[in-house]
Parts: structure tokens; C-alpha cells; sequence
């Protein structure tokens, strides 16, 4: 079921991709449905806060109407920044996926980890390497292309 989730997050990814957005994407999962997706839509919105995670963290609190986002899971094709990670902490998601690790600026594990190095009112469970290489592979085909 993990990698049939994050190939849902990929799709988004890739969604992203065709708008000449980084190709992040991520998926909100409820008692095995997803209830929330969204992608990097920072240059077509000019919004700095329009990550992946954040937008599939808003629609999955419309469609739950509240902000807790009890019982539910994201996965997302890259590691979550310190904003994002924070966000997940915030709308109180139990577990985060991660496709592939962002070293220059992942809050989940490469650079800090501020979902279990802090002590906050609320912990997230994460699992690491979830289709990591088709995740890592369209970062790199994406930056590639930019080159």
C-alpha cells in the first residue's frame, strides 16, 4: 500500500513537472483513501508557501472540515522543508512518508529533524525511502532539463 500511495504522490510530482514546477507532490491517506493531494505550485501562484504539502494539508482540512488531520498520513516524493514539517506537526498528521531525502534543505532528517530532535506537543512516525529512486529521478531529470 506505501508505494501504491507514493506513486499517487508521484503522479503529482509529476503534474508539477508539466508546469515547470519543481516536481514535488504529496497525498493526504484517511483509512486507506486519500482525502488530499497537491504540488509545487510556488511560481505560478508567486506564493513562497505553495509547497506540495501545504496545499494538501489545506484541502485536507476542507474536506475534514477542522484542522486536526486525526488518523491520517502524507506522503510526500521529497523530504518536507522546516515550514512544511511544521505544518505536519501543527495539523497533527500521525505519519509521514518520504520518498527521497533533500540534503540542502530537508527538515526530516538531512539538515535537522525537527519531527523528533524537538519536543512538541505532538510526534510524527516517519519511514524513509519509499520509491526512492523514481522520486529522486524526477528531481534529477527536472533540474537537468533547467541546465
Amino acid at each position: 500500500m506505501k508505494e501504491f500511495f507514493m506513486q499517487k504522490a508521484l503522479e503529482q510530482a509529476q503534474k508539477a513537472y508539466d508546469m515547470d514546477e519543481v516536481p514535488v507532490g504529496a497525498v493526504i491517506v484517511r483509512n486507506g483513501e486519500i482525502i488530499a493531494s497537491g504540488f509545487n505550485l510556488r511560481e505560478a501562484s508567486k506564493d513562497a508557501t505553495a509547497h506540495a504539502e501545504i496545499i494538501a494539508i489545506k484541502e485536507a482540512c476542507k474536506t475534514l472540515k477542522g484542522w486536526r488531520l486525526i488518523n491520517c498520513e502524507i506522503y510526500v516524493t521529497l523530504e518536507p522543508c522546516a515550514m512544511c514539517c511544521g505544518a505536519i506537526i501543527q495539523s497533527r498528521i500521525e505519519k509521514l512518508y518520504v520518498g527521497t531525502m533533500d540534503p540542502k534543505g530537508g527538515a526530516a532528517g538531512s539538515l535537522l529533524n525537527l519531527l523528533s530532535d524537538y519536543h512538541f506537543n505532538h510526534k510524527v512516525e516517519v519511514e524513509y525511502g519509499i520509491l526512492k529512486d523514481e522520486c529522486s529521478k524526477i528531481l534529477k531529470d527536472f533540474f537537468k532539463q533547467k541546465r
